[in-house]
């Protein structure tokens, strides 16, 4: 028979969202661990590119009793610094990490649940998922019907423009991710055709601040959940078009266009060795123009009423999107011009070790701001999961308080 440890919580995944939840945990006495496949900031090690930094200002890392302490607040920390800060915040917090074990299962159980790892299992009464919401990146199912000499490549496996063959090289996809690498990849001397489908667009720097320390100072990333009308809507909204880099420069579709990126609409089928592409261009790039006007004008609403104007510089608009009048609607992918696609069009969860019926038609659990239909059971870490803020490192923090609270409320209300 198998040997069982007994604990009250497993959190599973040691990236910040688990070790946040660690902290609070620790500070309500609650007696747990922290099971890790790899190490501390796993993700962040094995599954980034090399130039990466984060998208949040280095002030922006907060999580309970932790934050910046370096002399460059307002810079973007590079993968091996935030690998180093998340190390270091387990160890200043002394989480109770088993680092280098899988979880193969997690089952419900009498009072509680069994998780099985491949190095041990545990039953406990209650568990907390901060695996996150990029353990594998999406890729549609059109992918199958790419010709065979153009090699492909999704963004959670690139590194840098070394790994590409030379020549033109098509991105699809034009959130935060597929607008740095079509960037990086044009700026290595490879053509890039970059496929826009819906997208939001935001300046870097807006009235002489970091459009993070606007959202942050406004309120806007500490919109709850259940203050939105349409909450799965919401999680669903692509990343802002974002780039962490020293010069803190905006990285929009103009920036792209500008350097001799080519814009083509969503890509929407291949059919006979032909790219097919949405006619939808130049309306995602208008309703991405119309979304950032508003945020901008909530923007200025806000500094107005809080007397910010004359401390600021003055409000300013950035130029419209610039589009093809006519954007091609197809592409031979054939001809030898493009011999890289580079799938930089999202990531899910992985949930294939979940034995508890949570999860909806489309692979998502079911959850009311992180508390799940199965009593005990939580969730962390996912996009606007309680806040807007909830997917940031910055968001772990206060979500974490709420859950830790729920969560000691419900061993307390079952202690019998």
């Amino acid at each position: 028979m198998a040997s069982f440890r007994t604990i009250t919580t497993v959190v599973i995944g040691a990236g910040h969202a688990g070790l946040a939840m660690s902290r609070c945990l620790t500070d309500r006495s609650i007696d747990h661990v922290v099971i890790e496949r790899g190490e501390v900031a796993n993700s962040w090690r094995t599954e980034r590119w090399d130039s990466l930094r984060l998208l949040t200002p280095n002030w922006q890392s907060r999580l309970p009793g932790f934050g910046y302490d370096g002399d460059d607040p307002d810079g973007y920390r590079t993968m091996p610094e935030v690998i180093d800060f998340l190390t270091r915040y387990a160890g200043v917090i002394s989480a109770p990490v088993q680092t280098n074990t899988k979880v193969t299962s997690l089952s419900a159980a009498e009072s509680g649940f069994v998780v099985a790892a491949d190095q041990g299992s545990w039953r406990c009464r209650t568990v907390v998922l901060a695996t996150g919401a990029c353990n594998v990146a999406r890729v549609p199912a059109i992918a199958a019907a790419v010709p065979s000499g153009i090699a492909t490549i999704t963004s959670m496996d690139y590194r840098n423009p070394g790994q590409l063959e030379d020549g033109g090289v098509l991105v699809v996809g034009a959130s935060a991710t597929g607008t740095q690498l079509a960037d990086e990849i044009h700026r290595s001397g490879r053509p890039v055709i970059l496929a826009v489908g819906e997208h939001v667009r935001a300046p870097r720097l807006y009235r002489g601040k970091d459009i993070e320390w606007w959202m942050d100072v406004a309120g806007v990333h500490d919109e709850r959940y259940d203050e939105v009308d349409d909450i799965g809507r919401a999680r669903r909204v692509p990343s802002l078009q974002l780039a962490g880099s020293p010069e803190r420069r905006t990285l929009d579709l103009n920036a792209l266009t500008g350097i001799g990126v080519r814009l083509v609409g969503r890509i929407a089928g291949i059919i006979d060795g032909k790219a097919q592409f949405s006619g939808s261009l130049l309306n995602n790039c208008t309703m991405a123009d119309l979304k950032m006007n508003r945020l901008l004008g909530t923007i200025d609403e806000w500094a107005t009423a809080n007397g910010l104007d004359g401390e600021v510089d003055a409000p300013h608009r950035l130029a419209p999107t610039e589009v093809e009048s006519a954007p091609p609607l197809s592409m031979d992918l054939t001809t030898g011009r493009i011999r890289t696609i580079v799938w930089a069009t999202g990531y899910s969860p992985d949930y294939s070790w979940l034995q508890i019926p949570v999860l909806d038609r489309k692979g998502q659990i079911r959850h009311d701001g992180g508390v799940t239909e199965h009593p005990g059971l939580y969730l962390m870490g996912m996009q606007f999961l309680r806040r807007r803020k909830s997917a940031l490192i910055d968001g772990a923090g206060d979500d974490a308080r709420d859950l830790s609270d729920h969560l000691a409320s419900y061993l307390r209300q079952n202690s019998a």
